[in-house]
């Protein structure tokens, strides 16, 4: 029975779709479709190796399609892709909102590339943060965040509470933040709780939190099969770091292939990691130089992606600061 037999008539006794008849697919794969459960039942043992091998198509179909955005995403402010760099942009609690450095300066000079609001969960990036400050300065207005304009807390306790806020409100961002502040305290089954329901709600760093409690078996049992398919979702969703660990965990298994598209799909997302080990295995002789050489194009193609004017003028604003 070819592929278009399979699709319009039971795989088991051979009916054809008509009106008063409907088959239903296989729930694993496309390959084949029954008119009843009996069929699928009747049919299970002929179709399980084919099913199996098709489940794998499609998964690495996913898995291995290059990903239309990072996991940060872009700055809510000036809209350009947000730096990998933690140190470049800053999350806002009070919104839950990823803002540049560069829209993001001018409210906490002490901070380093990006800021966190507890206010909104927004991260912003330096660009953006710097250029409100310049704004507030100006007009002398109170610090606020620059994408929902609370008041900046004036203490840890206040920025805590602004972020407990936004937990309550189930807001992934934030449970994924208060996740990690407790796995900081050492409290990993807090952290594992917060990241478990962070990644329920569709959060991909939450994803990639829990891929490393299920590896060190912190706050839950060790499971290498749940870490990985963790780290495979947060790779799926963009995450490079997922993306590169998915990398190590092939090549340990001796799946060069596999590893170095992997470090591939980092790259084109402007991952530093994945170049180094394209380099190394490059030296290896385990990767030629054309497709080294287009890696380290679409590198750079997504790091200059990540520039602007004003990120540059608070990057140099910050590294003054840091010298004086």
């Amino acid at each position: 029975m070819n592929q278009t037999d399979t699709t319009s008539c039971c795989a088991s006794c051979g009916i054809a779709q008509v009106d008063d008849i409907k088959l239903k697919e296989c729930t694993s794969c496309d390959l084949v479709r029954y008119c009843s459960d009996a069929c699928l039942k009747e049919h299970e043992s002929q179709h399980k190796e084919d099913c199996k091998k098709r489940v794998a198509e499609l998964r690495d179909e996913l898995l291995f399609k290059q990903p239309d955005s990072r996991h940060l995403g872009d700055c809510p402010i000036c809209m350009l892709p947000l730096q990998l760099d933690p140190k470049k942009s800053g999350m806002m609690m009070c919104c839950s909102k990823v803002i540049c450095k560069g829209c993001n300066f001018a409210n906490q000079l002490d901070k380093e590339k990006y800021t966190m609001s507890s206010c909104c969960s927004k991260v912003i990036c330096n660009g953006c943060n710097y250029a409100n400050q310049v704004r507030e300065a100006e007009r002398r207005l109170e610090e606020s965040c620059p994408f929902c304009r609370e008041p900046i807390p004036s203490t840890k306790e206040e920025c805590h509470k602004q972020a407990m806020k936004r937990v309550e409100a189930n807001d992934p961002v934030a449970m994924c933040g208060e996740g990690f502040l407790q796995y900081q305290k050492g409290d990993y089954s807090s952290a594992f709780e917060y990241s478990k329901k962070a990644a329920e709600l569709g959060y991909v760093g939450a994803h990639f939190m829990l891929a490393g409690l299920y590896r060190d078996g912190h706050g839950v049992e060790m499971d290498e099969k749940k870490s990985i398919h963790h780290t495979e979702v947060a790779a799926i969703g963009g995450h490079p770091d997922a993306r590169c660990n998915l990398a190590y965990y092939e090549e340990r298994n001796g799946d060069m292939k596999r590893a170095v598209r992997h470090l591939i799909i980092a790259a084109t997302q402007g991952s530093d990691e994945s170049i180094k080990s394209l380099m190394s295995t490059f030296k290896n002789g385990k990767v030629s130089k054309e497709v080294l050489a287009a890696a380290l194009r679409a590198h750079q193609a997504a790091v200059d992606a990540t520039k602007s004017p004003q990120r540059d003028v608070a990057e140099q604003k910050l590294s003054n600061i840091t010298t004086s």
